[in-house]
């Protein structure tokens, strides 16, 4: 029986875009006040997830055509990357910088490789997480 969930899939197309750009408000608040990459891929997911509920994971799928394992090896690979670079230029594991830039639209704007490494664990945790919801909503 097909069932007819108008309400449902019009809301869950605005409510997607609130949660995802709460999600980003979350990953850029993380340096200073609790959030970041973990929580933020978590909300990003969950946002997601809103979509395969209303739609079907098929239509999703379809809309959103993003392997996952491939977004946690990208994930993967900023992480480390961002912590292994301090060694190549002498510093301990780990050794995060930043400084201040004035960006056109933020003015004077503190930036930190942190924040890359944040990306990473984001998109790792949006990756794992839609890997494991897809994979129980596919099994029959």
């Amino acid at each position: 029986m097909k069932t007819n969930d108008v309400i449902l899939q019009f809301t869950a197309k605005i409510v997607f875009f609130i949660i995802f750009f709460y999600a980003v408000h979350i990953f850029f608040a993380g340096h200073y006040t609790p959030g970041g990459g973990f929580v933020g891929g978590l909300v990003t997911a969950s946002a997601i997830v809103l979509l395969i509920i209303a739609f079907d994971l098929k239509r999703v799928q379809s809309l959103l055509p993003i392997n996952y394992i491939y977004l946690v090896a990208v994930g993967l690979i900023i992480a480390l990357g961002t912590a292994t670079f301090s060694m190549i230029v002498g510093k301990p594991f780990f050794t995060h910088s930043f400084d201040y830039f004035y960006l056109p639209l933020l003015g004077k704007t503190s930036l930190h490789t942190a924040a890359l490494f944040d990306f990473g664990v984001y998109l790792v945790v949006v990756g794992v997480t839609m890997t494991i919801i897809q994979t129980i909503g596919e099994d029959e």
